[in-house]
């Protein structure tokens, strides 16, 4: 039957073939040809792009921030901007582009030791400029380079025109006296940092094949261009976009939101554990010792920090881990909690919510709790072995907290004794640097001191900027190492940074009450050492791998950054936790699910203690992980503005910093040809296009005489 069936399909076929018309010999071939085409089309769609432009894949963008009153950062327009690229190697350089050049708008690539205030100033406002791709200086600028504000957080710390008016606006103290303040102006152009030499280099190749003047007239087309795309979608303010944000998810059904508040989680643990649910007791007197994790650049998530944040709260892990080691901590009188600080940068985002959150009882201590406060903040530029400790000198008026801060300053001065640092008071005529702590003071007078490298001016000439680098806090390793040679190599900035840790380990223990002999309590400098390679040359060592939970593998990315962003938690927060935990945790014998749900096993304590179920190490003999269950006193929370929670966009008291929001980010280079030769090709392909419409009006016309089949010979009819 199925033979039959096809028989007759085929017959069927054959019938329907035989009572058609025969078509012209010439369509076969024809209509062939056209499939080939459409096929060829469909196969290679892009094939011509991919031939004419050549795509830059490792840049970094400028981007648009915004606060209460004003933004900040770059963008494009929304198709992108293009210029002819010309190189800028020297200030004379720049004539040709603001002045000589015949082929504006220009696209220029930057030396990297020319991108400061004076140029950038020159390029804003002029037509003649489409867009910046600035190289990376080699060796860092010796001249220091900090885009941030000569006075960082001005506004949103303690002193004011209420408390401390004379040193409010870093009037007695000018922190960050090389801050060009270029990261808070407004570029209407896009600027791109080029991460890759061998880009750059391919960028100069084509701009000397064909963009170098000639005799001091212009070269002839094509000249190599660039495109560089950064549209931004936010405008004007926090509040204009927080807006518009409201009005969208309010009477839209597809809401597009055009910007988002940075946000992260701050990471907190006590050496004591506590109910992180519940509430601790009035009497409970506890130290905060606090850094910030965060660092910032011109360029998005461009922020190394070395100095600025990673050698700081490396020091901080590596005290909590000595004094965590010590016998008797949980006999201490007082309790210690380690607080890591997420966007401080931008006006104390971290600290400024953990305070918010501590005044509405939304957080397990209150400020009545707090016994004093440390905080670490830039300790590794160190002249020879001095750290020195700041005071407020507003507070220090006050007979009671003079005494604890006069105590605090004792036991760390004594802390020191015998070790290679050697702490110093600043004075009490100068106020305190950019801190966490001065958040906390805005709220209530509480002792505290800040360890910093610097007596008054920052020691770092990279504060904020791109060269914050691992050079910048002189680490150096050998050459020839492997990579898990380079993980534990133990550094001279290792060792000294140690030694910081050892003393503010020291102390904290003095300070909670430990009465026994300190000397036992000692940072380990290996463990600083794997710290700084993880936290500053690469994430994707084999000691992060083996403290991470297995689903979040993918956070491991080669070169690490610390900036806060508007997704969370970021990387760095996750790996502070995760470090933390393995530094002051311990490791149960529990199983996989009694460890994701400790509830269901016995006496594990939950609103005590947070498990986590990590990789481990590799088993030695094969290729797979040994995990295991760490239990420790490790919490997350929220690091976002109160503003936001409040809803007051526009607020002078908290932190309104948001990041707009853009559709692509990419850039690319080709060869453009002259004005002429586009309008003549335009031209042409209209004639072309013109002639081709009225010759298919002609043949559709004639069709049946062109197209006529001719009448067989041999047939007659009757």
């Amino acid at each position: 039957m199925a033979a039959a069936g096809r028989a007759r399909s085929r017959r069927g076929m054959a019938a329907a073939a035989a009572g058609s018309p025969r078509l012209p010999a010439w369509c076969g071939p024809l209509r062939g040809l056209l499939l080939a085409v459409l096929a060829a089309g469909s196969c290679h769609g892009n094939s011509v792009e991919r031939k004419i432009y050549i795509p830059l894949n490792k840049t970094a963008p400028c981007v648009r921030l915004l606060n209460a009153t004003h933004q900040i950062g770059c963008q494009s327009s929304i198709s992108g901007d293009t210029g002819v690229i010309h190189v800028v190697e020297k200030e004379e350089d720049l004539n040709w582009v603001l002045a000589d050049g015949p082929h504006p708008p220009y696209m220029i690539l930057l030396d990297g030791n020319l991108f400061n205030r004076k140029v950038l100033m020159q390029l804003k406002g002029t037509s003649r400029v489409s867009g910046l791709a600035v190289s990376i200086a080699k060796p860092n600028p010796p001249q220091g380079f900090s885009p941030g504000l000569k006075c960082p957080n001005d506004g949103f710390g303690v002193y004011s025109k209420d408390y401390g008016p004379q040193y409010a606006h870093c009037n007695t103290t000018v922190w960050n006296p090389l801050g060009s303040g270029i990261s808070y102006e407004d570029f209407d152009f896009p600027i791109f940092l080029l991460e890759d030499a061998n880009e750059t280099q391919v960028i100069k190749q084509c701009y000397q094949d064909h963009n170098v003047p000639r005799d001091g007239s212009g070269p002839e087309y094509p000249l190599c261009a660039m495109q560089l795309f950064s549209h931004m979608h936010a405008v004007t303010s926090t509040v204009t976009c927080m807006r518009r944000n409201s009005i969208q998810n309010t009477f839209s059904i597809n809401p597009e939101t055009v910007c988002d508040p940075l946000l992260d989680y701050n990471v907190w643990s006590t050496l004591q554990p506590i109910n992180s649910s519940g509430k601790v007791d009035r009497e409970k007197e506890v130290i905060i010792v606090a850094t910030r994790i965060d660092s910032h650049s011109f360029f998005w998530n461009i922020a190394p920090g070395a100095e600025s944040a990673v050698s700081s709260f490396v020091t901080h892990l590596a005290a909590a881990e000595a004094l965590h080691k010590a016998s008797d901590v949980h006999l201490l009188q007082r309790n210690v909690m380690f607080t890591f600080f997420q966007g401080e940068t931008f006006d104390y985002i971290g600290s400024s919510r953990m305070v918010y959150d501590m005044e509405k009882d939304k957080f397990p201590l209150r400020l009545d709790n707090i016994h004093s406060f440390v905080e670490l903040n830039q300790v590794a530029l160190r002249n020879g072995s001095v750290l020195w400790m700041h005071t407020d000198p507003v507070s220090w008026m006050n007979e009671s907290v003079q005494i604890q801060v006069r105590n605090l300053l004792d036991i760390l001065s004594s802390s020191s004794v015998g070790a290679n640092v050697t702490l110093q008071e600043v004075g009490y005529s100068q106020p305190l640097p950019p801190s966490s702590f001065q958040r906390f003071l805005r709220a209530r007078h509480i002792p505290g001191v800040v360890l910093t490298d610097h007596q008054a001016a920052f020691q770092n000439r990279y504060y904020q900027s791109m060269y914050d680098t691992p050079e910048n806090i002189r680490m150096q390793y050998p050459e020839g190492l492997s990579p898990e040679e380079t993980l534990e190599y133990v550094t001279d900035t290792a060792k000294s940074l140690a030694e910081v840790a050892t003393v503010v380990a020291r102390a904290l223990y003095r300070l909670a009450g430990g009465a026994n002999n300190t000397s036992a309590i000692q940072a380990d400098p290996k463990t600083v050492t794997r710290m700084l390679y993880g936290f500053l040359i690469k994430m994707n060592n084999s000691w992060f791998q083996s403290i991470i939970k297995p689903d979040l593998k993918g956070i491991l990315g080669d070169v690490p950054q610390h900036y806060v962003a508007v997704s969370s938690p970021v990387n760095t927060t996750y790996l502070v936790q995760y470090v933390l935990a393995n530094l002051t945790g311990t490791v149960v014998n529990l199983t996989k699910e009694e460890c994701l749900n400790p509830e269901k096993a016995p006496n594990t304590e939950k609103e005590l203690y947070d498990y986590a179920w990590v990789q481990g190490s590799l088993d030695p003999n094969s290729t797979t992980r040994v995990p295991y269950c760490v239990r420790s006193t490790v919490h997350l929370t929220k690091a976002l503005s109160p503003a936001f929670e409040l809803r007051q966009w526009g607020s002078t008291e908290y932190s309104t910093w948001t990041e707009s929001r853009w559709k692509e980010i990419r850039a690319r280079i080709f060869l453009v040809a002259s004005k002429e030769l586009e309008i003549i090709t335009l031209v042409v392909g209209i004639v072309i296009l013109v002639f081709s419409l009225l010759a298919t009006h002609f043949i559709n016309a004639k069709a049946d005489v062109l197209f006529s089949i001719p009448r067989d010979p041999g047939a007659v009819a009757y």
